[in-house]
């Protein structure tokens, strides 16, 4: 059912103001002919002009402008392009909504919307109701005794999917350096391996910055390997020959930028631009425990998070061409070690 324009105390006000105008244009106009029959009061009609144009330039600066801005700001807030700027604008519509937006200030400051993205990150990457402390004793069980039996390759395979659970489970909040998230990512592609074979083939870059540097800075934990897993299942998986991953590190003075690549199937414009529209919204739709997504944790998820703790200049941005590779870029603030 649409809503009535009627019930928008906005809607009210421009009628009135016009109608207040429209007023005092009938009441100047009509005291301009009776100066022009009369042949005097020229300087009450002048000031009545300047005056109506005075007011109607403060009405607009004062009025219209802030109101334009402030529409803009909660339109962009509700399609989850922008939520700091909300809280940012200049001019307030009235106290009690001063008030509000303050609310949700410190509703952000306490961390509950981040909070409630990493209990997300958690609950999607162990998408099951296993007891995931059993799952990794158990796992560390059947590595014994695969030791014991002499197969290596099984007790490998084992050893990194026990290690990337208990990476998985343990402390999801925590910022955790490049060093831990890489660790966490080779584990990963460990037990890809076994499914692959030499199908796939992961390599790590750094630019010129120092390597044993750069394993030093920190970033939201269970970040990294969600891009590698959503580049296997959508890019690679679906080609043919070898699938090539890269991690490409690079720093500037201020930012940390995480480039992971795929020479896998790609995707058209039309999906890219879908899938960067929605990284540019900072969403919390995803929150909904119901809400069912594929290949571990959503991109979707590890931008908002990322956005959610450092800000909306940092997140990630995806380049591909069909048939040629996808890239997916991750900025982050530049966190030293010591800083967490």
């Amino acid at each position: 059912m649409k809503t009535k324009n009627s019930r928008y105390l906005s809607y009210r006000i421009a009628w009135i103001s016009i109608l207040m105008f429209t007023i005092m244009m009938v009441l100047l106009l009509t005291l301009t002919m009776f100066a022009v029959q009369e042949g005097k009061h020229w300087f009450i009609v002048a000031c009545g002009y300047v005056s109506l144009i005075a007011i109607a330039y403060a009405y607009y600066k004062w009025i219209v402008v802030p109101y334009k801005q402030s529409s803009k700001v909660l339109h962009l807030f509700v399609t989850g392009y922008t939520i700091r700027d909300l809280i940012d604008q200049p001019v307030s519509l009235s106290p009690e909504i001063d008030e509000i937006t303050k609310k949700v200030q410190e509703l952000m400051d306490t961390g509950e919307l981040v909070n409630a993205t990493k209990k997300q990150a958690e609950y999607l990457a162990l998408q099951n109701q296993i007891n995931p402390h059993f799952l990794y004793n158990t796992l560390e069980g059947i590595r014994g005794e695969t030791l014991n039996a002499g197969l290596e390759n099984v007790a490998k395979m084992t050893e990194a999917l026990a290690t990337f659970f208990r990476y998985t489970i343990s402390n999801v909040e925590n910022l955790v350096t490049l060093e831990d998230e890489l660790m966490n990512v080779n584990n990963y592609y460990i037990i890809q391996k076994y499914r692959f074979n030499d199908r796939i083939h992961l390599t790590v870059e750094y630019d010129s910055t120092n390597e044993m540097e750069a394993m030093l800075y920190k970033i939201p934990k269970l970040t990294l390997q969600p891009i590698i897993e959503n580049s296997i299942y959508h890019g690679i998986e679906r080609n043919i020959g070898i699938g090539k991953l890269r991690i490409k590190i690079q720093t500037t003075t201020k930012r940390l930028i995480i480039t992971v690549s795929d020479n896998g199937v790609g995707m058209t414009e039309e999906r890219l631009q879908e899938i960067n529209d929605r990284l540019r919204r900072t969403s919390l739709d995803y929150i909904n425990p119901d809400t069912k997504t594929q290949g571990g944790i959503a991109i979707v998820n590890v931008n908002n998070r990322i956005k959610l703790l450092f800000g909306e200049e940092y997140g990630i941005n995806v380049y591909s061409a069909l048939n040629v590779g996808t890239d997916v870029e991750i900025t982050f603030p530049l966190i030293k070690n010591s800083q967490g």
